[in-house]
């Protein structure tokens, strides 16, 4: 598959995080951000489960779950982080507000992860473009937030 498909993907992906973040922030409201967080995970075993197991979508293997390095599962836990931090901001600043700060943040952290090359990803250099991208992504967010 080429590029501009994977590319669509993600950014179909993004759409989903903006409705997802929005329906998860006004879902806290109602039953408190720890709470919904919660349920958003119950759900979402529920539907990963059924997928998996009922489907038979997986392609995967789980006998190898002991293969990966411990750091690896930190993403469980990252999960509720960025879902509680997404159900509490959205709810007090707004989407495009919390949204600005998430997709900046996240970028940032990114051109980390891609410079260094961590948790064995390919390894992209730090260029001058790209930090002139970055530096103007913060005047971008820094206008959306004003």
């Amino acid at each position: 598959m080429n590029d501009w498909l994977f590319l669509g993907l993600a950014a179909a992906a993004g759409i989903a995080m903006a409705v997802q973040g929005s329906l998860n922030g006004a879902l806290g409201k109602v039953v408190g951000v720890l709470e919904g967080n919660f349920l958003v995970h119950a759900i979402g075993l529920f539907v990963v489960a059924a997928l998996l197991f009922v489907c038979g979508l997986g392609k995967g293997d789980l006998s190898k779950v002991s293969e990966a390095p411990w750091y690896l599962y930190l993403g469980g836990v990252m999960n509720v982080l960025i879902i509680f931090g997404v159900m509490a901001a959205i709810a007090k600043t707004g989407a495009g507000n919390a949204t600005t700060a998430i997709i900046t943040g996240q970028l940032a952290m990114a051109m980390l992860i891609d410079c260094f090359g961590w948790f064995g990803l390919q390894q992209a250099p730090f260029t001058w473009s790209r930090g002139a991208g970055l530096l103007l992504m913060g005047v971008a967010a820094k206008l959306l937030l004003t």
